[in-house]
């Protein structure tokens, strides 16, 4: 075998898995396992995070509109998947409760503000927990692989050490392959890390402004719900809707 056929040889990931020892190849298919498993988990979170803030932007532009809430929140159900619609219909749904009983007085006000906040804050508390689903595979993968990886170099190395010491030969071509099947494992590992070091950063940003979102929109309807309280009491279905100034806060 002339020299660039053999250095050929050596770049060759299936050669070098093959001839890897069995330890090696275990750290191989695992760190290969785990760079799949992120890139599933990346997949899915960037589908999922487009389809959230699209959602969004598109329930946000409706809100805007000027079109009555009450009439918003009928067109999306009564459980709606997205977090926002939610909120709405879980905050008018308290807000149609409580007024069925009568008027408010100041202190009845404050506990209907309060329970809404509590309800929403919970809704929140929930949505939060299930965007950052995933993020821990993510996190582990970016955290041990390269160590992982390491551990498959190191151990690969005493082989090729050991291999030396038996034989006596130090020429470098013949340990070369067996520490290039050691280092192959390091290259593996940072090639599982550094992806899932990039998505884990963008994702974790990414779920922060969008339990931003959220909670700005709570915040949006507790002054909404706030300024109904301080006005007069809707007398008819038609007249149960936000006046101007709510409209063009949202």
């Amino acid at each position: 075998m002339t020299i660039a056929a053999h250095a050929t040889s050596m770049l060759n990931p299936i050669e070098m898995f093959m001839a890897a020892d069995l330890v090696v190849k275990a750290v191989m298919i695992g760190l290969v396992v785990a760079s799949l498993w992120s890139w599933a988990v990346i997949i899915d979170k960037a589908i999922k995070f487009s389809g959230l803030n699209s959602r969004a932007r598109a329930f946000e532009a409706e809100v805007g509109s000027g079109r009555s809430l009450e009439d918003i929140a009928a067109q999306a159900g009564t459980n709606p998947e997205h977090p926002l619609p939610r909120m709405l219909v879980i905050a008018l749904a308290d807000w149609r409760e409580t007024r069925t009983r009568g008027p408010l007085n100041e202190h009845q006000g404050n506990l209907l503000v309060s329970r809404i906040d509590r309800a929403l804050d919970s809704l929140i508390a929930r949505e939060s927990q299930r965007v950052e689903n995933g993020l821990g595979v993510l996190s582990v993968v970016a955290t041990s692989s390269p160590f992982v990886g390491l551990f498959g170099t190191v151990w690969g190395i005493m082989n090729a050490f050991g291999a030396i010491a038996a034989s006596g030969n130090t020429n470098l071509a013949t340990v070369a392959p067996a520490i290039s099947e050691a280092l192959f494992a390091t290259a593996l590992g940072l090639a599982a890390a550094i992806p899932a070091y990039i998505a884990y950063n963008k994702f974790s940003i990414d779920a922060g402004k969008f339990t931003g979102r959220l909670e700005s929109f709570a915040d949006d309807l507790q002054a909404a719900v706030a300024r109904r309280l301080s006005g007069p009491a809707p007398s008819t279905p038609a007249s149960r809707s936000y006046d101007d100034t709510a409209r063009r806060e949202y």
